[in-house]
């Protein structure tokens, strides 16, 4: 009972110093202040009328017409009923954002290493050495919550899946179920894809372990009470991992049909995303080194080097205001690699990498060899299209790995299993039973490895060219003087940070040598290896993300202000869509104001995107009136905008006296670029039933949008005749339900992406109500997993404080 209560305290002041750690970090937090993301500036835009609406009603649409032409909000920050993971989620990350998710990379990484044995102090290391590495925190300067919130449990959940391999079958069963259930529900799959490729190994490793011990039972049962627990996890999620494969499906990442390009020439027909988009960021097999050296390759694409840089200098010797030669120093164009774009290295830190190399030589068993796998698996797959031997077999054959766009962000991977390892290499060498000698040889060796690599760069730094890829395009811009310049400040940060790095591992080498000396207390070196790990990580996570980030919290509840032209456009009553050709399909600023053809998601819907390759980028403006676009903004000779008035728009909806039978969906997408859209309307017969082709079309027959909610659109329609109308509205195969007159109808796909429906002769009122069945089924799924986790977990609490007891009396 006493190491009970002590345990206790002690992890609830690591936990009250992690808190404090993670506020001092995002100070400006306290101050009310809020970072200023790109990413959520774009989905605050994209989930405005989703907002709204709930605020409003008090209901949750499940869709929105404000972007991309209208698709469901499941990706969007949708809340689906009994979703009791997300109240737990809630409750552990209390804290001010960004500063809660620095907060679970610090405490789910302590969970791990205490899972793993490590001693209280080295864990509370380990944390920092983890949640200050340079990517976990560029990614919340950036916006990327999701993949922060999804990294963040990785931790938690490997240290449940080691705590049943150590035969704590209980616990970390629980931990296992509980950490699987909010890393899925963190809603970044591709993150937990890529830990789940790290489980494989792990489960390699143990398979092999287990058969020269011979415990293949307890292996076993060990990987059965996983699979239910992961299981268990994954169904407490149900409704939004049911929702988000159905919208999948449906968009860029589902299968295309299409076997054409947009010139109609033959291209592969696949499932997936395609493979240059897979690779497009891919990490140079070089450029990895910058996991030692942060800006080796020089770090961003734009970084900040004040007065210090040879480009102010040349521009205050020639004349150019100080204040301006400044202004273009702090945002140098300095990244040389292979990737288009980067806002900063995925540094894990010099004395990190050094104890990881340390720990090649020091740490023994099983667990070094996942960790060694787990660390070579994730570099090998960053590299991508440089390394096309293995990503292409991936992208071919591994089941779901060709989903999932920028492979260079498998070194999350790598990030987690290196300072795991670091850790394990400081236990190693506090461990008295080892050998003093060895412990040297061991030190002397790594520190000949880390300080070498460090030297062998410079060495070679005439071989590099210091050449990126947008170089030409500063040729350009600024000329040949000014692009000399760039590549000298880019050679001068590659010599600094090499020193940098050098620096660090030879203090860090010059502690642990004292220690094995005698000369320097175990709890000293503790405290000095963390101070180096913390100036070294936060010294280069400041460059990136600091105070300046921070701006005014309505400044990004309001990101977007609204001009003249979004002023003019909103003096029209009626529901209509805009679209901005500077934005094209990629922006949100129009859907934070208007309905929009266009958004910002990693996952576009299918059918629009091949609209706009197709079509509007053409400039096909009945593609565009279709879709019921009433203005484009354009721009005057001044550069000014205004909304220019698109005189042909559809309208909400329209009868046509002509169906169009075609036999694939390359007919139906190219048949968009000659028929009278307004009059007539494309179907695919290979997918919808005979349709009467030929229709009588009344000169006063009509129909009109007389109600607008994104979840439920009613038309008044009037006709002497049967006919076909067409809706200016997305067609999406599940939840949309249409009533005539109260009575369930059924409708169908025309036009590559809209929705059309039989209506009887005479007056009618018709519906759109969407009422996604997968969120009732999913919903009684997650209450029900729910409630078996929390019994489980009431027995368990209850287990151990019986056990509790019993040692006590013993």
């Amino acid at each position: 009972m006493r190491n009970g209560l002590r345990a206790f305290f002690i992890h609830f002041f690591v936990t009250l110093f992690f808190i404090i750690v993670a506020l001092a970090y995002f100070h400006p937090v306290l101050q009310g202040k809020v970072i200023e993301q790109s990413d959520i500036v774009q989905f605050t835009g994209m989930a405005k009328e989703q907002n709204d609406f709930r605020k409003n009603t008090g209901e949750e649409p499940y869709w929105t017409n404000s972007a991309f032409g209208g698709m469901p909000t499941y990706q969007l920050g949708a809340y689906y009923p009994h979703d009791y993971v997300y109240k737990l989620d809630r409750i552990i990350r209390f804290l001010p954002r960004p500063a809660d998710y620095l907060f679970i990379y610090l405490i789910g990484f302590y969970i791990l290493l205490c899972c793993l044995k490590v001693d209280y102090k080295l864990a509370v290391l380990g944390a920092l050495a983890f949640g200050f590495s340079t990517y976990m925190i560029i990614i919340l300067g950036v916006g990327h919550n999701a993949k922060a919130h999804a990294i963040g449990y990785m931790p938690m959940l490997l240290g449940g899946i080691i705590l049943v391999f150590r035969k704590k079958y209980l616990w970390g069963f629980l931990l296992t179920a509980i950490a699987m259930a909010l890393e899925v529900g963190a809603n970044h799959y591709q993150m937990t894809y890529y830990f789940m490729l790290l489980v494989l190994v792990l489960g390699a490793v143990y398979l092999v372990d287990a058969i020269k011990k011979k415990q293949l039972q307890h292996f076993g049962k060990s990987v059965g009470l996983l699979l239910i627990a992961v299981l268990l996890g994954v169904a407490a999620n149900a409704t939004s991992l049911l929702a988000t494969k159905e919208y999948a499906d449906w968009s860029t990442r589902g299968k295309s049909e299409l076997t054409i390009d947009p010139q109609g020439n033959p291209v592969e027909k696949g499932s997936g995303l395609d493979r240059e988009y897979i690779t497009q960021y891919s990490y140079g097999i070089a450029e990895s080194l910058n996991l030692f050296v942060p800006r080796l390759f020089g770090g961003s694409n734009s970084e900040d080097l004040g007065t210090k840089s040879e480009t102010y200098s040349y521009l205050t010797e020639n004349g150019i205001p100080r204040n301006k030669a400044l202004e273009f120093s702090k945002g140098l164009p300095l990244y040389w690699g292979d990737q288009p774009i980067v806002a900063a290295p995925a540094y894990i830190g010099a004395v990190v990498f050094f104890l990881f190399v340390l720990g090649l030589f020091l740490v023994r068993g099983k667990v070094k060899w996942w960790l060694l796998g787990g660390t070579i698996m994730a570099l090998f797959l960053s590299w991508g299209k440089n390394f096309g031997l293995l990503t292409n077999l991936m992208i071919d054959y591994f089941p779901l790995y060709n989903k999932f766009r920028a492979v260079s962000s498998i070194q999350v991977i790598l990030e987690l299993c290196v300072p795991v390892l670091a850790i394990l290499a400081l236990v190693a060498l506090f461990n008295n039973k080892e050998n003093d000698s060895k412990k040297l040889k061991a030190l002397k060796t790594s520190v000949f490895i880390a300080l070498g690599l460090g030297i062998f760069l410079l060495l070679i730094k005439g071989l590099f060219t210091f050449t990126g890829q947008s170089d030409e395009t500063l040729r350009q811009y600024y000329g040949d003087d000014i692009l000399a310049l760039i590549k000298a400040d880019r050679k001068s940060v590659y010599n600094s940070d090499i020193f940098r790095s050098l620096i660090f591992i030879g203090l860090a080498a010059v502690v642990i040598w004292f220690f094995l000396k005698g000369k320097l207390k175990q709890q000293l070196v503790i405290i000095l290896i963390g101070l180096l790990v913390v100036f070294d990580l936060v010294g280069v996570a400041k460059r990136y993300v600091n105070e300046e980030d921070f701006v005014a919290k309505r400044r990004m509840s309001e990101p977007f202000q609204e001009t003249e032209f979004d002023r003019q456009i909103a003096q029209d009553p009626g529901i209509f869509r805009v679209y901005d050709p500077n934005e094209g399909i990629n922006g949100a600023r129009t859907s934070y104001f208007h309905q929009s053809i266009g958004g910002y998601h990693a996952a576009k819907p299918a059918g629009l995107e091949d609209l706009f390759k197709y079509h509007i980028y053409k400039g096909k403006i009945g593609v565009l009136s279709m879709l019921n676009v009433k203005y484009v903004v354009q721009q005057d000779e001044e550069g000014v905008s205004y909304p220019a008035q698109n005189p042909d728009a559809n309208g909400n909806a329209w009868f046509v006296d002509q169906l169009i039978p075609v036999q694939n969906a390359n007919e139906e997408i190219m048949a968009l670029d000659t028929m009278n859209l307004k009059r007539s309307a494309v179907f695919n017969s290979a997918k919808i039933a005979h349709k009467n082709q030929k229709l009588r079309l009344d000169s006063i027959a009509n129909i009109e949008l007389t109600n607008y909610s994104p979840n439920h659109l009613t038309y008044r329609s009037q006709n002497s005749n049967p006919g076909v109308a067409v809706f200016s509205e997305m067609y999406y195969p599940h939840g949309w339900d249409a009533y005539i007159d109260g009575e369930l109808t059924n409708h169908f796909k025309v036009n590559y992406v809209l929705r059309a429906l039989e209506v009887p002769a005479g007056e009618h009122t018709i519906e759109f109500k969407f009422q996604p069945e997968i969120v009732q089924i999913g919903s009684s799924i997650t209450m029900a997993t729910s409630i078996i986790i929390g019994l489980i977990l009431i027995i368990g609490v209850g287990y151990g404080f019986r056990t509790s007891g019993n040692n006590t009396t013993d």
